[in-house]
């Protein structure tokens, strides 16, 4: 799974927040309630992508057609970070950065996660 464009990462956003498999009309309707008016070819574009990229599944028994994700949001952002990790060259002062710079909320899950872990 690779990285979203600012358009791509919309388009998820519909469809992480979706119940159900949606089309690009779907898309489009949400989209239009929050002011971001788009062309439905447009969104077509954008889902053939995110198709050939990986982050959504198509539904071509009928039409339209009906996409789905791939992996959750927290699965996607999951991986962001690991790639993120992977690329620094001194984990431990990322890893520090990071934690020192989360709320006292989450440094309590992570030490609640990091427990369970060990």
């Amino acid at each position: 799974m690779g990285t979203l464009g600012e358009l791509e990462r919309t388009v998820m956003d519909a469809i992480w927040d979706a119940a159900t498999p949606v089309t690009a009309y779907d898309v489009k309707e949400q989209l239009d309630a929050e002011g971001r008016a788009l062309a439905v070819t447009t969104l077509l574009t954008v889902l053939s992508r995110l198709e050939k990229k990986g982050f959504v599944a198509s539904d071509r028994s009928a039409r339209p057609h009906r996409y789905t994700a791939v992996a959750s949001r927290a699965d996607h952002v999951a991986e962001l970070m690991h790639s993120v990790l992977g690329d620094a060259g001194d984990r431990t002062a990322v890893l520090e950065r990071f934690v020192g710079g989360v709320s006292p909320e989450d440094a309590a899950v992570l030490r609640q996660l990091l427990s369970g872990a060990a």
